[in-house]
């Protein structure tokens, strides 16, 4: 005899031994709810110890898994979790599911008896109202125990609704008056019991049904009962004043209605906002087209088209009336029922094939001025046979998707609600008073609330219910992320319910993409990052279109209550972000360090390095620091095979005057800029999954970028970070290197202390290269200290970073930290030259050049860069040489370095740099007597430093202008 297992209710095992201890039974229940699939240890540990494992918890469950063996058969050990290999049908959850889906597609099908019987079988393997009813696990119940009670209230819903089909009312009615008093605030079993008391004839206990639950949602929640209820309440007051037909309305000769028809839902009190939709409903309505108009409001779960929709509707007077449909998963055919019975068709006359009822409703509509309302259409083939064809009339459908193939149809994307709408809709729910009492817990309350409607009109009415709390204490319980969307749930409102309906509508591949998406914390992103189209998941409401980026990529991003689901998912159902991430490392990290090599040709001489990332792969991951040019196998490959435009043409000369070559360079800084913040939030993603490697290379990699556009705030954020994961992962070197990316963060600060504190501590490290490379620097700090002023000025570009404004002539005297400065650049010289890094010789010569104001010296640094084909470093290489010229008066040569200069520089489009080269031009036109000039120039530089933030370089821009002002004839 097979065992067979039981979760619908307390845990059961027919035909064997059940396990005692409370964790074993709850690790079988978790076996049993994935039966025949493989469940990862992650998740095992989570329901086990309900997300707070122990730090022995792996072990301690092998010996659970032992002794559970001992009186469950079938426990595999498989690659990274368990598996129990037993047939699905033996455990009554998922024989549950499987009936209710083939009741369900008898129903679809028209085998009514046949759907209710099914759905009686599948209902009569619960031994009780909860699931899981002796397993103490949260985290189970979460997952399983919750749903599958969902799932049972539906099914028991769908069974009475094909009943009353079948003429049963007066069988069902003690079985929903019990189903309501357990959940007096779900609506549909309201309708159900109102419908089947009609239908056994009792109206008037059907009326003061409608009363009872009336009465009940305005306490509880502080709402009006919805489209349905009063859809129901409205069919027996009918009924009961004119004993109509069957269809419940008067009807007149050829099935005309005597009276225009409104079932229009009722309107929100406490609507607030969307006065922008509103206009656009009305101008669309006011327009007298000579065919019908279509309308379609969009945007994401929760967004509040359906309440938009009925206030822009109810403003609206059509003279023939207004009809209202439910749509949802409903078939059109079911639709049509419904609408033709509401214009006056008897029930006998309504024609059974789908044909023949669009014919009729198209005959029926074509002379009439009607709006239709469609709340919550799945896609455009269950709507087009709901339009009615008469010129004049209106129809406003709601979807999460734009319905972009809905022939003449105009659409608007309802997003979330500005600040104030959104305080005004809280203050709506939970009381003005409150609100203003506490206005910045209100703020809190709605900025953690995602600005989004249906979590707003939640948190009010939680409010509304406990008078006793204040908005802190509210605020501070979303203000846990991993509950709040357990807090954003009121009665049979939740955020994470309507989210539920777009993801379960998703085919099973949308559905891993979306889980996969919710490993990633960033605001927004593009295809590339998770290799897949995700235009799907925006036609399903969950993402929403961003446009084009700056290096025309489509963004997508998401409402943060989507992220957190998507997350909750993820490691629901998959273990967690750990194995995503560690998939998607590889190429993050070689697409960053191609483009990396745009804003700052690799360092030679640390060669590539292979790291592994802990995961289901053992794939390596490129390195930090690659050749100098790595044009991949050919044909394709690293970055070209990604889509970078121009990425793949390894072969050409980069030297300044290929106009191809500085179009890559253009569009891989334009990707890295477009992908800043992406890149950014990874960096604290991978460390928070421990993919240390991965994090500290990424933060690595970013520090040109943060340079050259200013990004302070970023490199900071992303530096301490790396920090960490360097340090976590035990790689030396690589702290050396983000140790010297945060000395030269403080050194664009103009903090030198704390430049020269980071590199020491850096030293002890590295040694060879790396060594060399953090002494040239700790050399440039000494010179610039020694000179009492701020190095260098106008910094701006990846190269910039280097530059010395020494100049002091070597035949004049030198102080004890100048001598330092020299003989540490002669060090690292050295050191370069004997690597063959050639690189490095360049910085050296300009450091050394700069330092003596040598312009042999610099001349020979600037050729080594031109040599490298690196355009960055010849243009600092170029203002050094402009200062140069400058000081020793030689304006005409100094002018032609910074044209030359700023010819880089725009062809590049670096704009901080190029502002640093206009400040010295400015100096080089008011040594020659051109204020104007001069005017202009400090102007152009002091609009880009303070549209970029860069405050200490914008008080040098003033200092200029001001200067070239004061010579102003």
């Amino acid at each position: 005899m097979n065992v067979r297992f039981g979760v619908l209710g307390p845990l059961r095992v027919d035909g064997g031994q059940a396990p005692g201890p409370a964790k074993h039974r709850t690790l079988l229940a978790a076996l049993l709810l994935s039966a025949r699939e493989q469940v990862p240890v992650e998740r095992l540990l989570s329901a086990v110890w309900d997300d707070r494992p122990p730090a022995s918890a792996e072990s301690v469950l092998r010996v659970y898994v032992s002794g559970l063996r001992k009186v469950v058969g079938g426990i595999r050990t498989v690659p990274g979790g368990y598996l129990l290999d037993v047939e699905r049908d033996d455990v009554d959850c998922h024989r549950f599911e499987r009936l209710v889906a083939a009741a369900r597609q008898a129903r679809r099908a028209g085998r009514v008896a046949e759907a209710a019987d099914g759905l009686r079988a599948a209902l009569g393997l619960w031994r009780g109202p909860v699931a899981l009813a002796d397993v103490e696990s949260s985290a189970l119940r979460r997952a399983h125990g919750v749903p599958l009670e969902e799932l049972r209230l539906t099914a028991l819903e769908e069974r009475v609704e094909l009943d009353l089909r079948l003429g049963r009312g007066a069988e069902v009615v003690g079985e929903l008056r019990a189903l309501v008093g357990a959940h007096p605030l779900r609506e549909r079993a309201w309708v159900r019991l109102i419908e089947a008391l009609h239908q056994a004839g009792r109206r008037s206990e059907a009326l003061n049904a409608y009363q009872d639950v009336r009465r009940t949602l305005v306490e509880e929640l502080g709402l009006e009962p919805g489209a349905e209820l009063v859809a129901a309440h409205q069919h027996v007051l009918d009924d009961t004043a004119t004993d109509p037909p069957a269809s419940g309305r008067s009807a007149g000769p050829g099935g005309a209605l005597d009276e225009p028809v409104n079932e229009l839902p009722p309107d929100i009190s406490d609507f607030a906002g969307r006065r922008a939709v509103l206009d656009w409903v009305a101008r669309m309505a006011a327009e007298r087209a000579p065919a019908p108009v279509h309308l379609v409001l969009h945007g994401p779960p929760g967004c509040g088209k359906s309440a938009a929709a009925v206030r822009a509707a109810t403003a609206l007077d059509l003279p023939d009336g207004r009809l209202y449909a439910a749509l949802g998963a409903r078939p059109p055919g079911a639709v049509l029922e419904d609408l033709l019975r509401s214009l006056g068709c008897p029930d006998g006359a309504v024609p059974p094939a789908l044909d023949d009822r669009v014919r009729l409703y198209r005959s029926m509509t074509a002379r009439r001025r009607l709006l239709v309302l469609l709340d919550d259409a799945a896609d455009e083939a269950q709507v087009r046979p709901l339009l009615p064809t008469g010129p004049g009339s209106l129809t406003l459908v709601t979807s999460r998707s734009p319905l972009a193939g809905l022939e003449a149809a105009r659409a608007y994307e309802l997003g979330l609600l500005d600040e104030d709408e959104a305080v005004a809709l809280l203050g709506g729910v939970a009381g003005p008073e409150r609100v203003r009492a506490e206005p910045e817990a209100a703020l809190r309350i709605v900025r953690l609330c995602g600005h989004l409607p249906l979590a707003l009109r939640i948190a009010g009415s939680r409010l509304a219910r406990k008078p006793g709390w204040t908005l802190a204490h509210l605020a501070g319980r979303l203000g846990d992320e991993r509950r709040r969307l357990d807090e954003l749930s009121a009665g049979d409102l939740a955020v994470r319910g309507s989210l539920a309906l777009g993801y379960r509508g998703l085919p099973d591949p949308e559905r891993r993409l979306l889980r996969r998406l919710g490993a990633l914390s960033a605001p927004d992103f593009a295809p590339w990052a998770l290799g897949a189209d995700l235009e799907p998941l925006v036609e399903a409401g969950l993402l929403q279109s961003r446009g084009l980026d700056e290096a025309g990529q489509e963004r997508y991003g998401w409402h943060d209550l989507t992220r957190l689901y998507a997350a909750e998912r993820l490691a629901e159902e998959d273990g967690g972000q750990g194995r995503v991430l560690a998939a998607l490392a590889g190429e993050i990290l070689e697409r960053t360090r191609h483009a990396r090599e745009a804003l700052l040709p690799a360092e030679p001489g640390t060669g590539r390095t292979e790291i592994h990332l802990p995961g289901p792969s053992d794939a390596p991951l490129p390195g930090a620091d690659g050749p100098a040019w790595d044009p991949g196998p050919p044909g394709g490959g690293g970055a070209a095979a990604g889509g970078h435009p121009f990425a793949g043409r390894a072969g050409w000369s980069r030297r300044g005057g290929d106009g191809l070559e500085t179009g890559w360079l253009r569009q891989e800084a334009r990707w890295l800029s477009a992908e800043r913040r992406f890149l950014v939030a990874t960096v604290e993603d991978f460390f928070k999954a421990a993919l240390y490697e991965a994090a500290w290379r990424l933060a690595f990699y970013l520090t040109p970028l943060f340079e050259l556009g200013a990004h302070h705030d970023d490199w900071h954020a992303a530096t301490a970070t790396g920090l960490d994961a360097a340090r976590a992962a035990g790689h030396r070197q690589g702290e050396a290197l983000l140790l010297r990316g945060l000395a030269d963060l403080h050194r664009a600060e103009g903090r030198m202390d704390a430049a020269a504190a980071a590199l020491r501590a850096a030293q002890p490290l590295v040694d060879g290269l790396e060594l060399a490379r953090i002494t040239l620097r700790l050399g440039l700090i000494q010179a610039a200290v020694d000179r009492h002023r701020p190095e260098p000025e106008a910094e701006g570009g990846a190269g910039g970073r280097w530059t010395a404004r020494g100049q002091g002539g070597a035949g004049g005297r030198r102080s004890a930290r100048e001598l330092e400065a020299e003989r540490a650049f002669g060090r690292a010289l050295r050191v370069f030259e004997e690597a063959g890094d050639r690189r490095g010789r360049a910085e050296a010569l300009r450091a050394l050049g700069s330092l003596h104001g040598d312009e042999s010296t610099l001349n020979e640094g600037l050729a080594a860069y031109q040599e490298l084909g690196d355009l960055r470093g010849e243009a600092e290489a170029l203002l050094d040489l402009a200062r140069l010229h400058l000081t020793a008066r030689r304006h005409h040569q100094a002018r032609d370095c910074v044209e030359r200069r700023l010819g880089i520089n725009r062809r590049l489009g670096d704009r901080l740099p190029e502002a640093a080269a206009l400040l010295v031009l400015a100096e080089v036109e008011e040594a020659e007597g051109v204020p104007a000039a001069a005017v202009d120039a400090a102007r152009a530089a002091l609009e880009t430093f303070t549209a970029y933030g860069d405050r200490r370089n914008a008080e040098r821009a003033r200092q200029a202008l001001a200067r070239a002002g004061r010579l102003r004839p």
